[in-house]
């Protein structure tokens, strides 16, 4: 995979290096985690018990990162999708952003999305200037991309660097913005939402065998629970049997043959303009039509802004909602 792809997926799971996910770490918040989730354990579920959200200050988040204010922020830039996800969720719209997330019909829609202005520099290298321009109260990034930021943004607002690793973290994320914002209700009311059609979606797991495969060429990857936060719901909800090979190692379209796809989920990452599917790339390998899911017409494209950036409730509902219609 080009460098620029593998980049890109970066900002979509936790690391990309040679051409795979890496997963540098999916500590979990005390959110309903296997080591927190009274459901967990002997039923196995989620729970959809949500523990009320106080109004604060000052948190810390699961990864220790604490995040102090003087008073609840209202002039958010987001530098990375999650921001953008759980202010939608919270009923607010982000100052400044640098995701194309808040289009999806499921989020602001086309139009409400244009009227965000975008900072520019990409996601890689977002311009300081610019961000303060909008004289923020509060900036959000990504840990392992943006955290360089942080001495240039010191004494002028206040930066969050945050590090998602399962969906478990994105709800922590959700509850710890909620409170410094004192949208509690709206947080909590979000939560529920999420465990809700994650539990209900594990009562109806599915027998049949997922994959979710990423790239803008021929040279894909594989999304793995262990490294994308929207893979690591898919156990949950079919026969996954994908696991990180670490930095060193892929998967080759022989050995996702051997394994009687069902239904293949495909994320076109683009560079630029658009210059077609992944799947329709992957079509000139003959090996590709031979994969039950190709053979049954189970491949769907996903929008990759949200299946592999948004990384948020909102966005993992959309996976949900998605995946186990397509897994029926």
């Amino acid at each position: 995979m080009p460098r620029t792809a593998l980049r890109v997926r970066r900002w979509a799971a936790i690391a990309v290096l040679g051409g795979l996910l890496a997963g540098c770490g999916t500590g979990e918040a005390d959110t309903g985690g296997p080591a927190a989730d009274p459901a967990n354990g002997a039923g196995g579920g989620t729970s959809t018990e949500v523990r009320p959200i106080e109004a604060a200050t000052r948190i810390t988040d699961a990864k220790g990162v604490t995040v102090s204010l003087p008073k609840p922020p209202e002039k958010i830039v987001c530098l990375v999708a999650l921001c953008d996800d759980i202010l939608v969720e919270l009923g607010m719209t982000p100052t400044a952003t640098n995701s194309q997330v808040l289009a999806h019909p499921k989020f602001l829609g086309e139009k409400k999305a244009a009227e965000v202005p975008v900072v520019p520099g990409g996601f890689l290298s977002p311009e300081v200037e610019a961000i303060l321009s909008h004289r923020p109260d509060l900036v959000i990034g990504l840990e392992d991309t943006h955290g360089k930021l942080a001495p240039a943004l010191k004494g002028a607002t206040t930066f969050w660097p945050v590090q998602p690793g399962s969906w478990q973290d994105s709800v922590g994320y959700l509850r710890d913005l909620a409170a410094l914002t004192g949208r509690t209700d709206q947080g909590e009311t979000a939560e529920k939402t999420f465990r809700t059609r994650l539990a209900q979606a594990e009562k109806r797991k599915s027998d049949k065998t997922a994959l979710i495969v990423y790239g803008s060429d021929e040279n894909f990857g594989v999304a793995t629970p262990e490294s994308d936060v929207a893979a690591g719901l898919f156990p949950k909800i079919s026969h996954y049997p994908w696991k990180s090979r670490g930095v060193d190692g892929s998967y080759s379209l022989e050995e996702i043959l051997a394994r009687d796809v069902d239904v293949l989920f495909v994320e076109t990452l683009s560079f630029g303009a658009p210059d077609g599917k992944l799947s329709d790339k992957l079509a000139k390998n003959p090996l590709w039509s031979r994969i039950p899911a190709v053979r049954n017409g189970k491949v769907i494209e996903v929008d990759s802004e949200v299946w592999a950036k948004g990384r948020g409730t909102r966005s993992l509902g959309v996976v949900l909602d998605e995946a186990t219609a397509a897994l029926r």
